[in-house]
């Protein structure tokens, strides 16, 4: 598998992944009077979330590429000012998911910020992703916060919108 900046022909097969994802939970939002918690609630039927079409992911895009194929992608900026890395989107073609192909992505993702200043990455997904939210964590990410508003008037609209960060600058100590 070959890791590289998206060349153009890369970014329509980009904007043509697959990027749904199916899950047998959701997080509930707990709330209480000094914080919140995420709590795993199974689902049954499981949920199958398909997201609306999105011909340019923006920013700076890296594909992971078995020849000419793209099987995966991560597009990314940093923002000089707060020295963070925004991760806009990691996709993964589906029969290609569960072979490091996205924590590959991620992690030249996390050099690239590194090599830019970036002190923090950050990167927000949303309730119903389980399966990233279990991969964010295993790499180190940190709940950070959340917005209950965050996908009004959207197709997501009802979901709870999670932001994660890991620290870039601390050897060991990934997570905020």
């Amino acid at each position: 598998m070959d890791l590289r900046a998206a060349r153009a022909a890369d970014l329509d097969q980009v904007g043509r992944l697959d990027d749904s994802f199916t899950t047998g939970a959701v997080f509930e939002v707990d709330a209480g009077p000094d914080g919140f918690r995420l709590r795993e609630t199974p689902v049954d039927p499981p949920l199958r979330k398909v997201f609306p079409p999105d011909d340019d992911p923006g920013g700076t895009v890296f594909v992971a590429a078995d020849g000419p194929r793209v099987r995966g992608f991560v597009a990314v900026d940093v923002e000089d000012w707060r020295r963070r890395l925004v991760i806009h989107q990691v996709t993964v073609a589906p029969q290609h998911r569960g072979l490091g192909i996205g924590r590959t992505l991620l992690e030249h993702a996390l050099a690239h910020g590194r090599e830019h200043g970036a002190l923090t990455a950050w990167l927000e997904t949303s309730t119903v992703n389980v399966p990233a939210v279990r991969a964010y964590r295993r790499m180190g990410f940190a709940l950070c916060g959340l917005d209950t508003t965050f996908y009004r008037g959207t197709p997501a609209e009802g979901e709870t919108a999670l932001f994660f960060a890991l620290a870039l600058d601390r050897p060991g100590q990934d997570a905020l």
